[in-house]
């Protein structure tokens, strides 16, 4: 890992263990090699450094592009973070994911595109199931559980709660997954893939 990415991975896996127990099932189910596009439900601001803490090596993460000012502007390029314009969403970041993976490179998506408010697990758009067929790279569901309760949407005062990320068993798409008409694909396999991780 590069230092400032290590860094905060060393800072947030502490902080995860020691303030809010962090607990990890389905461990075994982990790809750690390879490209894989990471798709886990999204409770909280914690979420992408919850799950960075699951590999060993750097991914790449999407971020809100109005993060990307001031020291956020200098710090999350070197966290390996997308902006992502979450008011006029465009192809161009779905781009930049595809080409990520294509490069062997472990992406993580929320698919719900956004925080969830009441803790229940939302819609996927159909982006998540358009990357996975255009990458062809290996999908690895996850659910994250407890993040809300620390760090709710809308509050900036961290809590104490426990937190559990739950790793599914991956999902690898076929060729009778891409036949017929796209669009009905990518909308499928986007609710497939929300499905394995309702089902952790």
């Amino acid at each position: 890992m590069r230092w400032i990415y290590w860094l905060g991975w060393m800072s947030f896996g502490a902080a995860f263990r020691t303030l809010f127990g962090m607990r990890v099932t389905g461990e075994e189910n982990l790809i750690s090699e390879g490209p894989v596009l990471v798709a886990s439900n999204h409770q909280s601001f914690l979420d992408p450094p919850l799950i960075g803490n699951l590999y060993k090596t750097e991914m790449t993460y999407l971020a809100r592009k109005t993060l990307f000012t001031g020291m956020g502007a200098w710090l999350y390029p070197r966290w390996n973070a997308i902006p992502v314009d979450q008011d006029r969403p465009d192809m161009g970041s779905l781009k930049t994911i595809i080409r990520k993976l294509k490069e062997g490179e472990r992406v993580l998506v929320f698919p719900e595109g956004e925080r969830t408010l009441d803790g229940n697990i939302g819609k996927a758009a159909p982006g998540i199931g358009l990357v996975a067929v255009k990458s062809g790279a290996v999908i690895q569901p996850v659910r994250i559980s407890g993040a809300r309760e620390a760090l709710p949407r809308g509050s900036g005062k961290i809590r104490f709660a426990r937190i559990t990320v739950a790793v599914g068993k991956p999902i690898r798409l076929t060729e009778e997954d891409t036949r017929g008409d796209a669009k009905e694909n990518y909308d499928r396999i986007a609710k497939r893939i929300m499905a394995a991780i309702e089902e952790l």
